[in-house]
């Protein structure tokens, strides 16, 4: 096994082995681009290592060494070498982006000999002490542990001392007192003297990334964007080229297209006399790339010439890192760009269209849940008519939010742990801020450009963030910021708009953004040929209005119990609840067929022929009743009760486990007249809606819910047909319609063969399988659900993913004795697991003809469906 291949001997295509970094760096070199030579230690190796408790082998020391002698010999230069030293950086490289959070190492080989060779070689005793003194630091934070704190600190004291406000106001004898107080600060805490020699510097580096592999930033990280812990990371060692070299010198970071809005062009930032790590850290906040154009055309012409030829090899979007020593244009990295969700989606639409993508390829770059992140939320216009604003900056990271402000990521985690909403500002963000920045509702950065790691890591989260605000003076010691006189301490409301890097005083009401044209495109896109359909969960009209705008197919379930909620119908439930008879019953139960009358007529106006699956009353009576004493009184007095008769009712309902009690078919066989009120406002305003318009076929499907047994759904199927048979007779007309049932009971599914001999349809409620299935109560899992999982006795939530080893079983049996009997029945999922990605692969392997979720899960899940062709 190799351990280690040279950039001209990989290719794109050896992510896995490479890393993404790598197999970029390989392909570059493979098509003669201007890319320092180098090498990359797999990722096999890195997995080796941590797999022997971090002890690197000889194997894999003796490849590194080999490799060194090669690229030592291409160079002309040697590790060590006091007269010609060759410099390398050490940086890492998984197979998927993972921006800033494992760790990086520049201008190592560096050492008090060869830092005068590099120092005489340059004739700049300036730039070669100011490298000495980057190694210092990045080598005493990756490899040793020492807060970096600690030397940024020495170096803010050192120019104020000095009455230096920039970094470039230092001169050669500045950097060499400072390199001498670095060596001070790691004798301190290491007690050892940094080391000499290359070779150590090297391989320690080199175990020093692959344990970064395992640090907490990017084992968050990984969880957040579902990364394999498996992976592990590259290593690559590469010539070192060098941004700080004068003034003809820099580094930069650009995009082919916008990330933010995905408009065409190239996009970035760049710092003259810098390093790589100067932009990404946000120390510094860097100049446009346009403007290269005015100080370097020569190379910035050759950079667009570059950057194109990049994108058309990739076919996408590239993120591209370059330095400029002296005039000559080096790239260090390209990959494709993390970018926004309305960047994603524009960015897919314009590839097709310009003919380089296919639709279904264009499909597949897409994640779902960058769905969920496209319609951004927007400030109220009016509200910020009078809005105060406090500062500005770069808009990083579109949305608009507001919340409490928190100056350290520990604040910010504790806080949100409390229930509170969060906004973290801080000077700069690095990755060790990664755990509060996730829970952020907005992050705010007073220094940075638009590539820096806030801006990178919250557009990938498709969280709210506004960078490069200078005006604002960040105290995180006296947990406060400042600009001129306004102060906003710890606590403080503000609101922060990532559209336009404005951030305002506090709390501004938003409304959610609109990017639906974006949205319809693509799900357009993925409808063609779709094998299964995506209906919604939905009963009000603007539900129904929304879901078909999202892209839905019909309605697959609505849930009457919802429309007997308000102030007048809570009342007339009430009073059917409380009839003691039969007739006193009727009264009640006219009124509540109006009302459901008027709702079916506006969900069939609005659907017109779109199929519409109605699921009678599921839930206990109990549920609709008052529960505190005032409410108590006032039903008392609507139905000239004493509150002892009312309380004396609600105790006969009481059941010890109502939700395995008297509902949903149940009640239907001991009170039927429930049933057949629904049964008939559903038929009757079918038929209304019809009459009115003679073009439409509206076909009503008639759900009832918790059946066990074949006995229990043909008792009932015999009892409403003869109720809608009744108001044909009545109307003078037949419309279509169908009977069936959710299969939410464990029972259901090991005899569903029988039970499809008298239903029309199925449709899995998940919800309660999922209950009845484990024992758990989906109302109180929240309490020890956690837990389950991190003591990994639960991979998953249940009710969040299917569990396709119980519940999935379970649901697999069902199918398959239905198509057994009659492979036409159609069959659904409308639980809300229906729309979760992760579950919507199950479900299509397993063969349902569609699933229904809410309205806001559609577009995902079309797009799931998609993906899957």
């Amino acid at each position: 096994m190799r351990y280690v291949i040279d950039f001209s001997e990989g290719s794109k295509e050896q992510a896995d082995l490479l890393g993404g970094k790598g197999a970029n760096l390989a392909e570059m070199t493979k098509m003669n681009l201007p890319v320092p030579t180098g090498f990359t230690i797999t990722t096999e190796a890195c997995l080796e290592y941590l797999k022997k408790k971090e002890t690197m082998s000889t194997d894999i020391h003796s490849e590194i060494h080999q490799h060194v002698l090669s690229m030592e010999e291409r160079t002309k230069k040697r590790l060590g070498d006091s007269s010609e030293p060759l410099l390398v950086s050490v940086r890492s490289g998984s197979k998927f982006s993972m921006p800033g959070m494992m760790d990086t190492i520049l201008n190592l080989g560096l050492n008090d000999e060869t830092v005068l060779g590099l120092s005489q070689k340059t004739g700049d005793s300036r730039f070669a002490f100011d490298c000495y003194r980057r190694l210092l630091q990045m080598y005493g934070d990756v490899v040793c542990g020492i807060d970096k704190n600690r030397f940024d600190q020495q170096l803010e004291f050192y120019k104020e001392k000095k009455g230096y406000l920039l970094d470039s106001e230092m001169q050669a004898k500045d950097w060499q007192k400072l390199v001498a107080v670095y060596k001070n600060i790691f004798l301190e805490v290491t007690h050892q003297s940094f080391p000499q020699d290359p070779y150590e510097q090297l391989m320690s580096a080199v175990e020093a990334v692959f344990r970064s592999w395992n640090n907490r930033r990017a084992v968050t990280y990984r969880r957040l964007h579902d990364i394999s812990d498996s992976l592990g990371t590259a290593v690559n060692i590469q010539e070192m080229v060098f941004g700080n070299f004068g003034v003809k010198s820099g580094t930069g970071v650009a995009f082919t297209r916008n990330p933010a809005t995905g408009e065409k062009g190239i996009f970035g930032e760049f710092l003259l006399n810098a390093q790589g790590e100067d932009v990404v850290a946000g120390i510094r906040t860097p100049k446009p790339i346009s403007a290269l154009e005015t100080l370097m055309p020569d190379v910035y012409q050759e950079f667009l010439t570059l950057s194109h030829l990049l994108e058309s090899h990739y076919k996408d979007m590239q993120d591209i890192e370059f330095t400029i020593e002296n005039g000559q244009l080096y790239l260090l990295q390209t990959r494709t760009g993390k970018r926004t969700a309305k960047s994603a989606f524009k960015i897919c639409i314009q590839l097709v269209e310009e003919g380089i993508i296919s639709k279904n390829e264009a499909i597949k770059r897409i994640n779902p849940t960058m769905i969920t992140r496209l319609l951004h939320p927007v400030f109220e216009p009016n509200e910020l008519k009078n809005a105060v604003v406090f500062a500005k900056g770069l808009p990083a990271s579109p949305g608009a939010a507001n919340g409490a402000v928190y100056f350290t990521a520990e604040q910010a985690k504790k806080a949100s742990e409390q229930g509170e909403k969060v906004i973290l500002i801080r000077q700069e963000t690095s990755p060790e801020d990664i755990e509060g920045m996730v829970v952020s509702e907005a992050i705010v950065t007073s220094r940075g450009g638009m590539t820096s790691h806030a801006a990178v890591v919250a557009r990938g989260m498709g969280v709210c963030c506004v960078v490069g605000c200078e005006e604002v003076y960040v105290d995180e010691f006296l947990t406060q910021a400042r600009v001129g006189d306004v102060l906003v301490r710890q606590g403080d409301t503000i609101s922060v708009d990532g559209t336009t890097g404005t951030i305002y005083l506090g709390s501004i009401p938003y409304i959610e953004g609109d990017e639906w044209q974006l949205l319809k495109t693509v799900t357009n896109w993925a409808k063609e040929g779709a094998s299964i359909d995506v209906k919604a969960n939905a009963e009000t009209p603007t539900d129904i209005k929304t879901a078909l705008k999202l892209g839905a197919h019909g309605i697959g379930l609505v849930r009457t119990e919802h429309m007997f909620f308000g102030e007048e119908r809570i009342s007339e439930m009430r009073k059917m609840i409380l009839a003691e008879n039969k007739q006193a019953l009727l009264s009640p139960l006219e009124r509540l067929k109006e009302f459901q009358k008027n709702d079916f007529r506006a969900m069939f106006t609005v659907l017109k022929e779109k199929s519409c699956t109605i699921r009678l009353l599921d839930p206990p009576l109990h549920e609709f009743l008052p529960q505190t004493e005032e409410d108590i009184l006032h039903l008392a007095n609507a139905t000239q009760r004493t509150t002892s008769e009312i309380k004396h009712r609600i105790e006969e309902l009481h059941e010890q486990n109502p939700m395995l009690g008297h509902r949903g078919c149940r009640l239907a066989i001991t009170t039927p007249e429930i049933y057949e009120m629904q049964v008939a406002a559903i038929i009757e305003s079918a038929i209304e809606v019809s009459q009115k318009d003679a073009t439409l076929n509206i076909a009503p499907e008639i759900m009832i819910p918790l059946i066990g047994s074949k006995e229990e759904l043909a008792f009932l199927r015999k009892h409403l047909e003869q109720t809608i048979q009744t108001i044909f007779a009545k109307m003078d007309q037949i419309i279509p319609y169908k009977i069936g049932t959710m299969l939410e009971i464990p029972r259901a599914c090991l005899t569903a063969g029988k039970i499809a001999e008298v239903s029309d349809f199925f449709s899995f409620g998940t919800n309660d399988l999922t209950q009845l299935t484990y024992g758990f109560s989906r109302d109180d899992s929240g309490k020890f659900i956690g837990v389950y999982q991190d003591k990994l006795l639960v991979k998953e939530d249940p009710f969040q993913h299917i569990d396709e080893e119980g519940v999935g079983t379970l649901m697999k049996m069902a199918v398959d004795k239905i198509r057994a009997f009659d492979p036409t029945i159609k069959i659904g999922v409308c639980g809300e697991v229906g729309g979760d990605p992760q579950t919507i692969h199950f479900l299509k392997k397993m063969g349902v003809d569609y699933i229904s979720c809410s309205p806001y899960r559609i577009p995902a899940a079309i797009l799931t469906i998609a993906q899957e062709l």
